[in-house]
């Protein structure tokens, strides 16, 4: 008998292919990174580039590669807290790094250019996206995880995130409320039979966003609920306007013959007071990268055109890159 094979309840002999020791491997092979970790306290979102030459992309695909070795390291000395970190590739480094094809709908940001507003394009190789209970541990973390990648890499942003009151962003709404659960979450953000090579990944898009706080505060309560979409005390869903300039809750909701899609946001404020600098940083998980895309093109250009989202008055983007986040055991074979 195979090392694999296994009997199923009738005593019949299964196939290694089929045996339960064989859907394990399967799944372990697939398991995704830690896409639905919880809502954090603090967080920390890490873009990297990665130097043009033979020795610094042999480093950083070794220190890819041990990322769960250093979660690990650090997460012990959380003594059970809340730490994981999620790593994507973009499309640039993606070849020299993995020397494999790009996943199927993996490309670089596209900028999407409205008549009023841009969804700016920025570098980045690499997103370290780390969550934890406190951000002494992300920082530890940080600390350990460039001095491995040494001279390799340039961080070209750092961006440190907090959890506001219940779950608020710094315009003081709700953030997150149209997030997938349950059953539902796996199915809108993990990579599936679609492109086997690349089952359990998630394409991930990051954009940071600067709030005019004054020019926000400006507006009344209710044209401030009327541009989002739902109630600021309570977060009641609004109607969907059925002409004219639809809400950000509205533009963000992609539905086709097939139903509506949904991504993943794990968004958080950040903020330097003293610079007068207060903003939102989005980061979004889906299946299929085309969904955020289309998010973006309806609150740029509008739909219908040139009726962009209001949101964008007050919040103007000023990054925006496209990440793959790979099942874990394709990080991790980057090391061998």
């Amino acid at each position: 008998m195979e090392l694999d094979a296994a009997t199923d309840t009738t005593g019949e002999i299964l196939s290694p292919t089929s045996s339960p020791i064989s859907a394990a491997r399967r799944a372990l092979d697939t398991e995704p990174q830690s896409i639905d970790a919880p809502l954090s306290t603090a967080a920390a979102f890490l873009i990297l580039v990665i130097k043009d030459d033979d020795a610094s992309i042999a480093t950083a695909r070794s220190v890819v590669g041990s990322t769960d070795d250093l979660v690990k390291d650090v997460r012990i000395r959380t003594e059970g807290g809340v730490f994981t970190c999620n790593v994507g590739i973009s499309h640039r480094v993606w070849g020299p790094l993995t020397g494999k094809p790009a996943p199927s709908e993996l490309a670089p940001f596209k900028e999407v250019r409205g008549a009023k507003h841009t969804a700016v394009a920025t570098e980045g190789d690499l997103l370290y996206h780390i969550r934890a209970e406190s951000m002494g541990v992300i920082i530890e973390f940080e600390k350990l995880l460039l001095e491995a990648f040494g001279d390799s890499v340039t961080a070209i942003d750092d961006v440190a995130g907090f959890r506001y009151f219940d779950g608020r962003d710094l315009l003081e709404f709700v953030d997150g409320t149209a997030n997938p659960d349950g059953l539902d979450l796996p199915a809108a953000t993990i990579v599936g039979d679609e492109d086997p090579a690349y089952t359990g990944g998630s394409y991930v898009v990051i954009q940071k966003y600067l709030h005019d706080m004054g020019a926000w505060r400006a507006q009344s309560v209710e044209t401030q609920e009327a541009i989002i979409g739902r109630t600021k005390f309570s977060n009641s869903e609004l109607p969907d306007a059925t002409e004219g300039q639809k809400s950000h809750k509205t533009l963000c909701t992609i539905e086709d013959a097939e139903g509506e899609h949904d991504i993943l946001r794990d968004n958080m404020p950040f903020a330097v007071p003293g610079r007068g600098e207060y903003g939102t940083y989005f980061i979004g998980y889906s299946r299929h990268l085309w969904v955020i895309n289309k998010m973006l093109e309806r609150m740029f250009i509008g739909n219908p055109a040139p009726l962009h989202d209001r949101i964008l008055d007050f919040s103007r983007a000023v990054s925006g890159v496209t990440f793959f986040a790979p099942a874990r055991k394709f990080l991790s074979d980057l090391g061998d």
